[in-house]
């Protein structure tokens, strides 16, 4: 068995999308090949409703899919199929945008005017960039959680894990996506598969993701942290990526932690990319930008 140890740990940093959404970008764009398969993880956690009311109207996606978590507020939605709903707290939807649609998303607050959630951003094999586009739409109760005898709770939306199995299925890259909180001062090893790519991003609380009875060690890439000195814990906000290993350890702090632990085979294949397209030459990039304006880049349906 090997830890895996911290290659970086980054703070998200403020951005706005859509129709002037302001949000939190964990990663995304640039050179995203540490993360393979994953593209972009944004964290639209806010409780100020004028800062996410306007929502992201119609926009389209080809090349990839689009995970997105509520934990409180909802998203409706809508697309070029003729597809209508709500995600909830608690609820996944796994959009597999595939050859093309067009959709919009438009976050509604709660009675106390909060909408917190994430939206993970996968990429698609070349031979799946042009498949029919899907939903996976998995309600808050279809999510399996395991608590361990320490307290140690995990929702399982994709992957096997501690015996239970995600109700996402069929996705390429054979991910695991699990929502981990950790007790207060308790501590955790977690396995990883040895293959993936694995990133933590934590969003309650705080703990250090390293071997509890070793110094916080620096980061395997240089550059890494944003401090001067490294910091002593990963506290809400912070992005850790991992290096090669089989499992993860983290210590809960004070108030425990809970995060995101995210891991997938990497695709290994180029990647061009332009805003929510996503494709594997420029050629590709230019043909579906051309197909937008020419009103061709729909496959499967017409919009309604």
């Amino acid at each position: 068995m090997s830890i895996r140890p911290v290659k970086r740990l980054v703070k998200a940093h403020p951005t706005i999308e859509g129709a002037g959404v302001h949000l939190r970008r964990a990663f995304g764009f640039g050179n995203t090949s540490d993360f393979d398969p994953f593209l972009l993880l944004d964290d639209f956690r806010n409780d100020n409703p004028k800062d996410f009311l306007a929502g992201f109207p119609w926009h389209p996606h080809r090349g990839i899919e689009t995970i997105t978590y509520v934990l409180a507020g909802t998203v409706e939605h809508g697309d070029s199929l003729g597809n209508r709903g709500a995600i909830a707290p608690g609820d996944i939807q796994w959009m597999t945008a595939g050859s093309g649609i067009i959709h919009q998303e438009m976050p509604k607050g709660d009675t106390e005017g909060r909408m917190h959630g994430f939206q993970l951003w996968a990429n698609l094999p070349s031979s799946l960039k042009m498949t029919p586009p899907r939903y996976q739409e998995v309600k808050s109760e279809e999510i399996p959680e395991v608590t361990e005898d320490d307290g140690t709770k995990a929702r399982i939306i994709c992957g096997s894990f501690w015996g239970k199995r995600g109700p996402v299925e069929g996705i390429s890259a054979d991910p695991v996506y699990i929502d981990v909180s950790v007790p207060p001062g308790k501590g955790r090893v977690i396995p990883v598969e040895t293959k993936s790519h694995a990133f933590a991003y934590v969003f309650a609380g705080s703990g250090k993701f390293c071997n509890a009875s070793e110094p916080l060690a620096v980061p395997t890439e240089s550059g890494g942290w944003l401090e001067t000195t490294p910091p002593t814990e990963a506290d809400n906000r912070s992005l850790i990526l991992f290096d090669s290993g089989d499992e993860v350890t983290v210590q809960a702090g004070d108030e425990g932690i809970r995060f995101l632990l995210v891991s997938g085979r990497p695709l290994k294949e180029p990647v061009a990319w332009y805003g929510p397209i996503v494709m594997n030459t420029q050629e590709q990039l230019q043909q579906a930008f051309s197909e937008l304006r020419e009103g061709t880049f729909l496959k499967e349906g017409k919009r309604q």
